[in-house]
């Protein structure tokens, strides 16, 4: 299924007194690039995280932000007593305080260097947190997944009729393609005939041939027709998402290809129509480069 590589998803869970916020966006980006943001006592968890990601999501910039508020008993720190202690008798050696001008106060003291310490089972922490954000992050992928699967179907009908024009349009060159050569044909013949007719000179019909039928052959797209029709029909099967794949790259460098062959019929044809129909076969190929760039 053809997917944008635009979504959002989150997923959130309390878990004995801890409330667990995870949220993933997704833009666009040629390749996969992660944007992790955890809370600093999660870090570890980090290449964990993008390699989860890994497994789901193949292109865009992904950003992953987890929040963690821990309302438990177990989020208190603990008081370093030793230091406390020292910072007390310190500060009580001073003439404001040892005579009573000054009265210490234990909440400035409480957020000196050293005094709270973090729960020191840093551990026990990260092993609770990664089993939560893994269930966490299936879930956000599966919503965020989900949101891609939904634009990209609008993207597939997009695409499709920027097919449908240049199938169209190389119809019309087909069919126009032998008429220029007759066409030309017609145009030296009587270019010949009327300047052979002033000088008073003839010409050789074999003379003519020759000439047609060197034009005829620069002038040959059959080939490019051809290639241009096939990457059309591989271009309709790679949007049928029969292939359950990501195929944004192919996308883009089967956009290319058919580039290479509109520019090849336009050098090479001259006609008014083949041009016209040339015309309108590389603006569509234009966008549908630009659309690509939105395709998983």
């Amino acid at each position: 299924m053809i997917r944008s590589m635009t979504g959002f998803g989150e997923a959130a869970v309390n878990e004995d007194g801890v409330h667990f916020f995870l949220e993933l966006r997704s833009l666009n980006n040629k390749y996969f690039k992660t944007n992790i943001r955890l809370p600093d006592e999660l870090q570890a968890l980090e290449p964990e995280i993008e390699s989860h990601l890994r497994k789901s999501l193949t292109r865009g910039t992904i950003t992953c932000v987890v929040k963690v508020s821990d309302t438990s008993a177990s989020a208190a720190m603990s008081v370093n007593h030793d230091a406390l202690s020292k910072y007390i008798q310190e500060v009580s050696r001073t003439p404001e305080v040892s005579g009573g001008t000054v009265q210490l106060q234990l909440g400035p003291l409480l957020s000196l260097p050293g005094v709270l310490q973090p729960p020191t089972d840093e551990e026990s922490q990260i092993e609770r947190a990664r089993g939560v954000l893994k269930a966490l992050l299936d879930e956000a992928v599966a919503h965020l997944v989900s949101m891609r699967e939904r634009e990209g179907v609008f993207l597939v009908e997009d695409l499709m009729g920027h097919r449908d024009v240049i199938a169209s349009r190389l119809e019309i060159i087909s069919e126009q393609a032998p008429s220029a050569v007759e066409e030309y044909e017609k145009r030296l013949r009587h270019r010949v005939e009327t300047m052979l007719r002033d000088a008073g000179a003839t010409a050789e019909p074999v003379d003519l041939i020759r000439e047609v039928a060197v034009y005829a052959e620069k002038s040959d797209i059959s080939e490019e027709i051809a290639r241009l029709s096939g990457h059309l029909d591989q271009y309709r099967d790679l949007l049928s998402g029969v292939e359950d794949r990501p195929v944004g790259r192919t996308l883009d460098f089967l956009a290319q290809e058919m580039l290479r062959e509109a520019n090849t019929i336009a050098s090479k044809s001259a006609d008014a129509t083949i041009s016209k129909a040339t015309v309108e076969i590389k603006g569509a190929i234009d966008r549908i480069k630009e659309q690509v760039q939105n395709v998983e």
